[in-house]
């Protein structure tokens, strides 16, 4: 019998006072349940992402479900003008933002000796030199006011091993080199990195281009017998991205029940 889901969290104002920027937001994945949880726990948004259609409709469904309408720009995290065009955005906003959260990604499966370069190269372009290009253009705007958190989304993969993900389980194992540095840069100037490694959070689309019996083999390889909801994930983002994991920074957090 699968375990049952704990009860939806209750807000604690974890983030009141905090301006966040969240990419990757729209859709029903992690990064609209991280987008919802820090309305919900006080902060002011602005979210982006690479599709205009469900950018707005994820502004509308946070609108509906808080009661507060985040802002939102369209954002290509491979373009270094649309990132610097975000950067603008939420200066024009927020001043300078508080956190940012780094959750664009992208997947796919393929063996080694098939996969072409450009399929290598996409999903690294998105998964890990996306981070790189966030922090290259907002951890100035933290280190000028001395304060500011990041948290980069990786992955279980990048410590374990997996057929047919190759290009994706290198990206996010770089995620986590890149914030284990970059944590340590920022430190000088009282600014945070930290990470999320989740294994399994079920939401409508990774459902949709996965295999029914690849899931049933990865849900089997959880402790609890279940997948995470993206809440849960969400809920350890807003811990860090909050004063409560104040003393942390290039640290990895695993947000899994998965077995070694």
């Amino acid at each position: 019998m699968m375990p049952e889901i704990p009860p939806y969290p209750t807000p604690r104002n974890l983030l009141a006072g905090k301006s966040a920027v969240i990419t990757a937001a729209a859709g029903a994945g992690i990064g609209f349940a991280t987008a919802k949880r820090a309305i919900e726990e006080g902060a002011r948004l602005l979210i982006s992402d690479i599709h205009e259609r469900r950018l707005a409709d994820a502004a509308d469904r946070l609108e509906q479900e808080t009661g507060v309408r985040p802002l939102t720009r369209l954002c290509n995290v491979t373009s270094e003008q649309d990132v610097q065009a975000l950067k603008t955005a939420a200066v024009e906003a927020f001043g300078a933002p508080d956190i940012l959260i780094n959750n664009a990604g992208l997947g796919g499966s393929a063996t080694i000796v098939d996969m072409t370069d450009t399929q290598w190269s996409q999903v690294l372009d998105v998964t890990l030199t996306s981070v790189f290009r966030m922090c290259r253009a907002f951890l100035p705007l933290m280190y000028k006011n001395g304060s500011g958190v990041v948290v980069n989304n990786a992955s279980v993969l990048g410590w374990r091993a997996q057929a047919e993900q190759a290009h994706y389980a290198a990206a996010k194992a770089g995620v986590m080199a890149f914030t284990r540095c970059a944590g340590i840069e920022a430190a000088a100037h009282g600014v945070r990195v930290n990470a999320v490694a989740p294994s399994l959070a079920m939401h409508p689309f990774l459902a949709k281009v996965t295999p029914e019996d690849t899931l049933r083999d990865l849900v089997s390889r959880e402790a609890f017998g279940r997948p995470a909801e993206v809440w849960e994930v969400a809920n350890v983002i807003v811990f860090l991205a909050s004063d409560l994991s104040s003393y942390m920074t290039g640290e990895v957090l695993s947000v899994s029940s998965q077995r070694a």
